[in-house]
């Protein structure tokens, strides 16, 4: 269920008072900030200054704001774009729940319960809200945190009263969870990574849109979408994607808002997702590319009333 709120008749008092008290004085008007950049560097010449044009120009004349993280191993590659500019999570966050339930299990030297598999199946592969909230209730903000801190996830705020569909996250914790997902490391055991990376995999058709679209036969393809709509900023449309083949291994993260609807939110982040893909990965004519879903889905996140 979405809830909107509309409450005009205050703010526009309050405008017209406040129009009422300023003096009739000419003064300059500043200029608009500009836009921000998108930003490459990469280990492969002229790849940097290839994804910077390409992913400029799948933005162009998009409405909507747009974060952006891409991060290939083999090349050394990075682009961001509002890299540190939080957005609401929507099921994003169910990553991050999955990976604090292993952590916190790799910590007590214990596996997952017959339950606990049941739910992060559901929570990842089908977006299950219910089995989503059933886990964060079980964890605790107190155990999401510690993950949080672990992993280095420093900006990332997890949402208040249970609603985790409302926990803060930017372009940056998303990619270093990514990154800690896609590679060894001490946070998450290697097992813990693979399971991770196997519901990814399995995630329900009608929700395997974003960051895949465009990729190449022969790469695999790991994938978490998220999408809620609120009386503010409209749509948020999210997609992490993790992606291993043909002399690559890459992970993308795009968040948007201020989407007008969820389908114009998620043709932004294909249209950029193609471009990365084929900067990285070009292929011969005739080669196969992933073709998304043509009806996205994506299951209602829980909001607060007057969301």
């Amino acid at each position: 269920m979405t809830y909107r709120t509309f409450g005009r008749t205050g703010a526009l008092a309050a405008a017209v008072s406040a129009a009422l008290l300023i003096p009739t004085v000419t003064a300059a008007t500043p200029a608009a900030a500009a836009a921000p950049a998108v930003t490459c560097t990469s280990a492969k010449a002229g790849l940097a200054a290839k994804l910077k044009k390409d992913i400029t120009a799948a933005l162009a004349n998009r409405k909507g704001t747009v974060a952006i993280g891409l991060y290939d191993r083999s090349t050394k590659t990075t682009c961001t774009l509002r890299a540190t500019s939080a957005y609401d999570s929507a099921s994003t966050v169910k990553v991050t729940v999955l990976a604090t339930l292993l952590w916190d299990a790799k910590k007590h030297n214990r596996y997952l319960t017959t339950t606990e598999q049941s739910l992060a199946k559901a929570m990842i592969t089908q977006s299950d809200n219910t089995a989503t909230s059933k886990l964060w209730k079980q964890l605790g903000t107190t155990k999401i945190k510690g993950f949080l801190s672990a992993a280095g996830m420093t900006k990332t705020v997890p949402g208040a009263d249970g609603y985790w569909g409302l926990t803060r996250e930017n372009v940056n914790d998303e990619q270093k969870l990514l990154k800690l997902v896609t590679a060894k490391n001490s946070v998450l055991s290697d097992n813990s990574r693979a399971y991770i990376l196997k519901l990814m995999g399995q995630v329900v058709s009608s929700q395997r849109w974003g960051t895949p679209a465009g990729a190449p036969a022969g790469v695999s393809v790991h994938v978490k979408n998220g999408w809620l709509e609120r009386s503010t900023h409209g749509w948020r449309v999210h997609s992490l994607g993790t992606f291993n083949g043909a002399g690559h291994d890459y992970t993308i993260t795009v968040l948007t808002q201020d989407n007008g609807t969820m389908g114009y939110g998620v043709t932004t982040i294909q249209n950029v997702a193609k471009a990365i893909h084929k900067d990285l990965v070009p292929t011969a004519a005739g080669v196969t590319r992933y073709t998304p879903t043509s009806q996205p889905r994506e299951a209602f996140v829980a909001v607060p009333p007057q969301g």
